[in-house]
């Protein structure tokens, strides 16, 4: 599979978590596999792709994770392991950012993202030392997310076809 097309699948999956919202009115929603009845003040947890529909009416407001606020936190960890030993991210962490940052202005977008490009320069040398000197473990694999799962993957098979280009098939 794609890179692109295992973020989709991962993507989808995220969208399709539960998150919990505010109704800013009474509402009433029938349609096939969905069903809504809400007043005016109700907290519920609906699916993410619904939330993001309603909250576009503003007929809801989704109570969502700070992702600043994680992404300060896992900047954090990350200094905290040293060079050589990562944090552990949830296997969607990135995905959960992207969706963040795009309902965001510009100067908190910005600002957001230079706190990305801190964490993934950090996490990206790590990775290749690791991915260079060994294969995937199941100790790595659970503090990677899924995009670096497949970065550390093609680093790794990379880093093998180099040393048979310079060695030869012969070991």
């Amino acid at each position: 599979m794609h890179i692109s097309e295992l973020r989709q699948v991962h993507s989808i999956g995220y969208r399709l978590q539960d998150v919990k919202v505010d109704f800013g009115r009474d509402l009433k929603i029938e349609a096939p596999l969905v069903s809504i009845e809400s007043k005016q003040g109700d907290t519920l947890s609906i699916s993410r792709w619904i939330s993001e529909v309603l909250s576009l009416e503003k007929l809801v407001e989704v109570r969502d994770t700070d992702m600043v606020n994680e992404l300060h936190q896992a900047i954090l960890k990350e200094n905290a392991q040293g060079t050589f030993n990562l944090s552990t991210l949830d296997v969607d962490f990135y995905i959960k950012v992207n969706s963040f940052t795009k309902k965001l202005p510009q100067q908190d977008y910005d600002r957001m993202e230079s706190m990305l490009n801190e964490l993934i320069r950090k996490r990206r040398g790590k990775i290749i030392a690791l991915a260079d000197s060994s294969q995937m473990t199941s100790d790595i694999a659970t503090k990677l997310t899924i995009e670096e799962r497949i970065f550390f993957d093609y680093i790794h098979k990379q880093g093998i076809e180099f040393k048979k280009q310079i060695l030869g098939d012969k070991k």
